[in-house]
This record gives C-alpha cells, structure tokens and sequence, in this order.
C-alpha cells in the first residue's frame, strides 16, 4: 500500500519564535515571523505539553489562530507551525 501523500513534495515554513521568557525560557510566544512577514501575538488561549513538545496556541494580529510547536526533545528546541485556522468573517 502506498501512502496518500507518497510523491509529494513538502516545503519548508521559514518560522521564527521571539518569545517572553520569565521563570522559565520560552515561556510564551510574544511574536512570529512566518515568511518575511510578522505576527505580533495578541493571545495565548491555550498551552499545552505533549512527552517531546510544547504547543501553544496563539491568536496573531491578523485574527488567525496558530498552533506554534517547540521541540523540547532536541537541543536546539526547533519551532514548527502544527495547525493554522482563517478567522471567519463577520456577517
């Protein structure tokens, strides 16, 4: 059986992390910059712990809602965008 996504090509997100850093580091997410363009975060609604990740989930200034991951397994702590979801508009 051959995977779905077998073939595909999958592209790299340029993703950069400035975070708020109090008792502990990487405490929250205050900005993302995704492909040259940036993101202030205007809230952290959730936070959760996964055994080799922390994800938190962010609301940007453009009203968007980002899943943003930092792996806790690996020394460098690399962030990823999990999930993305459009803000609906008002009707």
């Amino acid at each position: 059986m051959v995977p779905e996504d077998a073939g595909r090509q999958w592209e790299v997100m340029n993703l950069h992390l400035e975070c708020y850093s109090g008792r502990k580091a990487y405490e929250r997410p205050v900005r993302f910059r995704l492909e040259g363009r940036e993101y202030p975060v205007k809230a952290v609604p959730d936070q959760w712990y996964d055994p080799e990740s922390i994800l938190n989930k962010v609301r940007a200034d453009d009203g968007n809602l980002y899943i943003l991951r930092r792996q806790t397994s690996t020394p460098d702590g690399v962030w990823d965008l999990v999930s993305f979801r459009q803000r609906r508009e008002e009707r």
